[in-house]
């Protein structure tokens, strides 16, 4: 891919992940909190991804993983304690 095509990308997500900053600041319900920071920490997976594969760092791919599953875990359990009063 060229490199034009990388920084459109990066810019892009940039942008994106300020919209989704400013979401999670100025959202009223803890439901709507919690969706924006879910979509918060994606954007930065995303970020990670792109660096990864510009870089040519494989271990990055990894942490990006990583991350992602702890967040949709932690997307569920905040989820269910706002539904229920517990995660358990």
């Amino acid at each position: 891919m060229s490199g034009a095509v990388f920084v459109f990308a990066a810019v892009w997500m940039t942008g994106l992940l300020v919209g989704s900053l400013v979401k999670v600041i100025t959202a009223r319900s803890p439901a709507s909190r919690i969706l924006a920071l879910d979509m918060l920490i994606l954007i930065i997976v995303a970020l990670l991804v792109l660096y990864s594969e510009a870089r040519g760092l494989s271990h990055l791919m990894d942490a990006a993983l990583a991350l992602a599953l702890i967040s949709f875990l932690a997307t569920l359990a905040a989820a269910r304690y706002y539904a229920k009063g517990r995660v358990m």
